[in-house]
């Protein structure tokens, strides 16, 4: 059947050649598309004037030099001169933090090996840690600093030494796997 209409179409060509659209044909379609498609319509450039312009950046100007001012006011009144009340303490309070910060790293190395032991030790250290913000908060208001120094730096000596007992329970963990991946080879 697809033969007969190809046979049927190259000896009707001429016929079919014959027949070509009018010259007037896209502007009567035009004419019964919606005026929103006849022409396409011209965007309005929008301009500031220079006013508005210097208006905007001289609020910016304000608003950044008074959240400045307001900011060294909150540094200032939060820093607590560690040295000017004990020199010692100051020293202490330094190398344990050090020691600290290097211990909660070695921690770390334990969550994606056992992300429930991380998670039990980590909260263990996270209440130490909020009591020692709270001795930090209560330093500024203190009139016996020197006491509330003392007391964080004993705060810090205890997170010293249960990391280091965390540490070492870690370290025995990792051990006893260790021989039994040994019996088990040797079996």
């Amino acid at each position: 059947m697809s033969k007969r209409l190809e046979d049927f179409m190259k000896m009707n060509r001429e016929e079919f050649d014959d027949l070509e659209p009018s010259a007037d044909l896209w502007a009567r379609i035009e004419m019964h598309l919606p005026p929103q498609y006849n022409e396409p319509q011209k965007r309005e450039a929008k301009t500031f004037s220079l006013r508005f312009v210097l208006a905007v950046a001289a609020s910016v100007i304000v608003v950044m030099g008074v959240s400045f001012v307001f900011y060294l006011q909150h540094t200032q009144k939060n820093g607590v001169d560690f040295v000017a009340i004990n020199p010692e303490y100051a020293q202490q309070k330094v190398r344990y933090t050090s020691q600290i910060e290097t211990q909660r790293t070695e921690l770390k190395s334990i969550e994606r090996s056992n992300p429930d032991l991380y998670k039990e030790f980590n909260g263990e250290i996270a209440k130490m840690d909020s009591t020692y913000k709270e001795l930090n908060d209560e330093l500024l208001t203190s009139p016996d600093q020197e006491r509330v120094l003392q007391s964080m730096i004993h705060n810090l000596q205890i997170q010293t030494q249960v990391l280091t007992q965390q540490l070492n329970v870690i370290e025995q963990f990792k051990r006893m796997k260790n021989e039994d991946k040994n019996d088990t080879k040797t079996i």
